[in-house]
């Protein structure tokens, strides 16, 4: 396929920009920064003339594409203020779905992000494993933003019975430098139950888009995409139990099994993690 991905030079994107090449594709980086290099096109995606413009074509470059991953954002709370985290996000995926629709590119993968599950999970989850099927919980303006995003893709679905959308609900983003910081966590289990102990390998976020892109069928959906373990050493039936007592577990939990569940992209797109911090160590 013929791909415009946006955020490519960021951590995630720059991974999932080099797998989506590996397997065949024709890739192109749609991004603010970046290296001068085949492939890169400055854009502010903020700019809708610039975002319909990009994906287009640009002079002979490409002419046109097939499918978009918008990945490109502010890419957590607290990184900029609310006001400015709220217009760079809302405007820049605004910008991506409406010239999708405009040009007709019915797949699109894209970022939404664990935080809409509730995090930091202050107010303790519904159940453990959490999953797709209570409704959002938005508890900073970044969150409030990915909850918008969705509700704004599933609108443009009911509009364009064609049109497939796939929401990753990302987990924090690892790289295989950051696991050298993950046996410290265990001195803490509180330290990170802010998204319940979960995280995901940049690299089987590769994976996880290359299939959504490949089994794409019209509608919405959301998916929490993460590793399939825990960022801890202790069980996750003895974190559970610790730090949220009064949580209903749904399943027996495996030994170090996620509790961010990722059953549905697992059963509906084939995603089957295949990196993490226990094999690098």
């Amino acid at each position: 396929m013929k791909i415009a991905l946006t955020g490519g030079s960021g951590k995630l994107g720059h991974v999932v920009l080099d797998h989506l090449r590996s397997v065949g594709h024709d890739v192109w980086n749609l991004d603010r920064v970046g290296a001068r290099e085949p492939g890169f096109i400055q854009t502010d995606l903020t700019d809708y003339g610039q975002v319909i413009d990009a994906l287009a074509g640009v002079d002979d470059r490409y002419d046109g594409i097939d499918a978009v991953v918008h990945l490109g954002a502010i890419p957590a709370p607290g990184l900029a203020p609310d006001s400015a985290t709220f217009r760079n996000n809302m405007l820049s995926t605004y910008s991506i779905f409406e010239a999708t629709r405009k040009l007709g590119i019915n797949r699109i993968v894209y970022a939404s992000s664990e935080t809409v599950l509730g995090l930091p999970f202050d107010i303790d989850p519904p159940y453990i494993p959490v999953d797709e099927e209570y409704e959002p919980r938005p508890e900073s303006t970044y969150s409030l933003v990915k909850y918008l995003e969705e509700q704004m893709a599933r609108q443009l679905c009911r509009w364009n019975p064609e049109l497939s959308v796939s929401a990753f609900r990302f987990s924090n983003v690892m790289l295989p430098e950051d696991y050298a910081q993950f046996p410290s966590y265990d001195a803490d289990p509180r330290g990170r139950k802010w998204n319940l102990w979960g995280y995901i390998d940049a690299r089987d976020g590769g994976q996880a888009v290359e299939k959504a892109l490949e089994a794409a069928r019209p509608g919405f959906e959301a998916y929490i995409i993460a590793a399939a373990d825990t960022v801890m050493s202790r069980s996750s039936a003895s974190l559970a139990a610790e730090v949220f007592p009064n949580v209903r577990i749904t399943k027996e939990l495996g030994e170090h099994e996620t509790m961010l569940g990722i059953d549905k992209a697992r059963r509906l797109l084939g995603f089957d993690p295949q990196y993490g911090w226990r094999q690098e160590a």
